[in-house]
C-alpha cells in the first residue's frame, strides 16, 4: 500500500500542465509577435500575403502597427532576432520587408479604414507633437468620438519621421498617405503652433494632454575645439536642415561620431550631398553598436568606413577652420558575462576633415513644462511615467514614444500610443485607468483531413531572401531615390514560405494517449519526449534532445492515463510541420490556430456600451 502512494506522489510531483487558456504561453511561442511592441500578428500577415491577400495583410498590420508603409521600410525590427527560424538557420524571415509588401501592393483600403465618430462625446484632448505616438492615440480615439486637437511646432506633420529619416529610406509619398488616414478622421491639426508653456494648455479646457514630443535635444561633445567652429553639427539637427532643404552640400572629408542608427542616416546623406570619404568613429568595438546590422551594411555597401576602438579627444582648429579630429586609441577587456570594462588608452590619432556630425544620442527637452503644476521630473530631468498607463505624476497627463522613457524606435511609440489612449478613454469616463481589459486567445483547429491542414506546413529550406537595390551609382544622383526596390513577386512567395507558422500550435489531448510513440518517432527535430515528470531543470536534461533555451517554455501535459509519465515538447525546436498530429492513431495531437487578442481603447469603449445596456 505504501509503495502505491509513494508511486502516486511521484505521479504528480515536477511541473504542472501547461494551461493552454493562458493566453501568454502561446503568445510567447509565437515569438516575433512576443518581440514586437506592439504585438502585431506577424504570422498571420505573413500567410494572407501567401495567398495574394495584401489588402488584407495591409489591415492585419495596421489594426496594431497602425504605419505598415512607414514600418515595413524604417522599423527596428526587434520581432526578427527573435524568429524562430534563426533557431534554424543563420537568418530570420524577413518579417518587416514582407510588411512592406503588403503596403506596396494593396488595393484602395480607404473603405476598410476606421471612420470619423458621428457626433461628438463632448471630450477635449490637446495632442502635443505629430509624431507616430500622438498619431497613434488620434487614430484610436477620435472614431469614439473625442475631439482631438494636434499641436506641432514644425509646418508639417510626422515629427522625427520626417526630419530624421532620408527620404532614400522613406519617402514622402508614404508618410503622407499613412499620416493622411489618420488626419481624415476629423482631426484639428495646427501647424507651426509651439507649445511653450504647459499651463497655459491646460487653461485651455482639455480633459486630457499627451506629451508626444519625441527626444529632440542631440547630445553634445564637450572637448577642446567644439564651439570653435561652423563646420560640427548635431545629427539631428543637421538631418532637420536636410530634409527641409536648409542645408545642401558638404565637406568632402566628413567624420561620423557614434554608430547608432542616427550616425548611419548622418553617414549615408553625407554621401548624396558631395562627402567622398566618410568615416565612421566608434568609441567601442562592433559588437557593442548601437546601430541594427542592417543599417551598418548598407552603409558600409555604399563604402562607409567605420573605425572601431576611437574615442574623442579634441577637435584640430588652425586658422579658425576645422581640418581635424583627435581620437585616442582604446583597448578594452570583456568579461565572461559580455561586459565591457572602460578601457585603456594606448595611444592617439588624427583624421584630417571638413565636417564632423555628433550623433551620439538624444535627450529629452521639457523647458515648457512648470516645474510647479504637478509633474514630477527624475534625476535625468524626465517625467515620471507609469510604463502600463502612460500617465504622469499630475492626472490627465500623459507622455508616449521618446518622450516618456527616451529614445526607442517608431513601433515603441505606436505601442506607448496605444496603451495611452486606453488610458485617455478610461480618464475622461471616470475610470480605474488600471482595471483593463485582460488579453485574450482563441484557438482553432486548423485539419481539413486526415493529413491536410489550412496552412502551408511544409518546411521550405530556402535561404533568406536579399532585397534588391538601386544601382550604387545611380542611388546617389539624388537625395531622394529610395535604395530598396521591394521583393519582387518571385523572392515574396519564396520568403513568405520561410514562417514556421509558429501561431499554429501543437495542442495534446492526454486523455486520447495510448503511448504508442508514433509522434516521437516521425518528429524530425526531436522535440517531443514522453518520461517522468520532474522539476523543470531536470526535466529538460531527460528530453530526446536537451533543452537548452529557457527562455523558451516546454510544453508539459497532463498525466498520461497507461502510465503517469507526461508528453513534453520542446517549444524551442518545434518547426510546427503537424506531421505529430498526422502520424497520431487516436487524434491526442491537434494544429490549433491561437489567435491573441490584444484590447485596444475601441474594445474598452464597446465594454462600457455593454455594460451600460439595460438588460434584457
Amino acid at each position: 500500500m505504501r509503495s502505491r502512494l509513494v508511486g502516486r506522489a511521484r505521479r504528480h510531483a515536477g511541473m504542472k500542465p501547461t494551461d493552454t487558456s493562458n493566453p501568454e504561453y502561446f503568445h510567447k511561442v509565437v515569438d516575433c509577435q512576443w518581440a514586437c511592441p506592439a504585438h502585431t500578428d506577424v504570422p498571420e500577415y505573413i500567410r494572407l500575403i501567401a495567398q495574394g491577400r495584401f489588402s488584407d495583410a495591409y489591415i492585419e498590420n495596421r489594426k496594431s502597427n497602425v504605419f505598415p508603409g512607414i514600418l515595413g521600410r524604417v522599423c527596428d525590427r526587434p520581432c526578427e532576432p527573435a524568429c524562430r527560424r534563426g533557431r534554424v538557420e543563420e537568418r530570420p524571415v524577413a518579417i518587416c520587408r514582407l510588411k512592406r509588401v503588403a503596403a506596396d501592393h494593396r488595393d484602395d483600403i480607404s473603405d476598410r479604414l476606421p471612420k470619423p465618430a458621428a457626433e461628438s462625446n463632448g471630450k477635449r484632448v490637446a495632442l502635443i507633437g505629430a509624431g507616430c505616438a500622438s498619431l497613434t492615440v488620434a487614430n484610436d480615439l477620435a472614431p469614439l468620438g473625442y475631439e482631438i486637437t494636434i499641436f506641432e511646432a514644425l509646418d508639417t506633420t510626422g515629427g522625427l519621421m520626417r526630419t530624421n529619416i532620408p527620404q532614400f529610406r522613406l519617402p514622402p509619398k508614404v508618410l503622407d498617405e499613412e499620416i493622411g488616414y489618420i488626419l481624415d478622421l476629423g482631426v484639428d491639426l495646427k501647424l507651426n503652433h509651439r507649445i511653450d508653456s504647459m499651463r497655459e494648455l491646460l487653461d485651455e479646457g482639455f480633459d486630457a494632454v499627451f506629451v508626444g514630443t519625441g527626444a529632440p535635444k542631440g547630445k553634445n561633445l564637450e572637448i577642446p575645439g567644439r564651439y570653435d567652429s561652423d563646420n560640427i553639427h548635431i545629427g539631428i539637427d543637421w538631418l532637420e536642415s536636410v530634409a527641409f532643404e536648409h542645408v545642401d552640400s558638404i565637406g568632402e572629408n566628413v567624420l561620423i561620431i557614434g554608430v547608432g542608427n542616427t550616425a548611419m542616416d548622418c553617414c549615408r546623406t553625407s554621401l548624396r550631398l558631395g562627402a567622398k570619404n566618410v568615416k565612421v568613429m566608434a568609441r567601442k568595438p562592433r559588437g557593442f553598436f548601437k546601430a541594427s546590422d542592417w543599417e551598418l551594411e548598407d552603409a558600409e555597401e555604399e563604402n562607409v568606413d567605420i573605425i572601431v576602438n576611437h574615442s574623442p579627444k579634441a577637435f584640430v582648429i588652425e586658422d579658425g577652420r576645422l581640418v581635424g579630429m583627435t581620437f585616442e586609441l582604446m583597448e578594452y577587456n570583456v568579461d565572461e558575462n559580455g561586459r565591457i570594462d572602460r578601457g585603456t588608452v594606448v595611444g592617439e590619432e588624427t583624421f584630417p576633415c571638413d565636417d564632423v556630425i555628433l550623433a551620439i544620442g538624444q535627450d529629452n527637452a521639457f523647458p515648457w513644462i512648470e516645474r510647479d503644476i504637478g509633474i514630477e521630473f527624475n534625476e535625468w530631468d524626465c517625467p515620471v511615467v507609469d510604463e502600463q498607463t502612460m500617465m504622469c505624476t499630475r492626472e490627465g497627463i500623459f507622455f508616449g514614444g521618446d518622450s516618456a522613457f527616451g529614445p526607442k524606435n517608431i513601433i515603441w511609440a505606436v505601442a506607448h500610443g496605444h496603451e495611452a489612449a486606453i488610458s485617455i478613454h478610461k480618464h475622461c469616463q471616470g475610470e480605474d485607468l488600471n482595471e483593463r481589459l485582460p488579453v485574450g486567445i482563441n484557438l482553432a483547429s486548423q485539419k481539413m483531413g486526415m493529413h491536410e491542414w489550412s496552412y502551408s506546413n511544409d518546411y521550405d529550406p530556402s535561404a533568406r531572401r536579399m532585397m534588391p537595390h538601386v544601382d550604387l551609382k545611380e542611388r546617389f544622383k539624388k537625395i531622394d531615390i529610395e535604395v530598396e526596390l521591394g521583393f519582387t513577386p518571385e523572392q515574396t512567395l519564396q520568403e513568405v514560405e520561410r514562417c514556421l507558422n509558429c501561431d499554429i500550435q501543437t495542442v495534446f489531448a492526454a486523455k486520447l494517449c495510448i503511448e504508442c510513440d508514433a509522434c516521437i518517432d516521425i518528429c524530425p527535430v526531436n522535440c517531443l519526449t514522453i518520461t517522468a515528470n520532474g522539476d523543470e531543470a531536470d526535466l529538460r536534461t531527460r528530453l530526446s534532445a536537451p533543452a537548452e533555451n529557457t527562455e523558451q517554455g516546454l510544453y508539459v501535459s497532463a498525466d498520461l492515463p497507461q502510465t503517469g509519465r507526461v508528453m513534453v515538447k520542446d517549444e524551442d525546436l518545434c518547426v510546427h510541420c503537424g506531421l505529430c498530429a498526422e502520424r497520431c492513431p487516436t487524434g491526442a495531437w491537434d494544429m490549433q490556430k491561437s489567435t491573441v487578442l490584444i484590447p485596444y481603447a475601441q474594445d474598452e469603449a464597446a465594454d462600457d456600451r455593454a455594460q451600460e445596456a439595460p438588460a434584457a
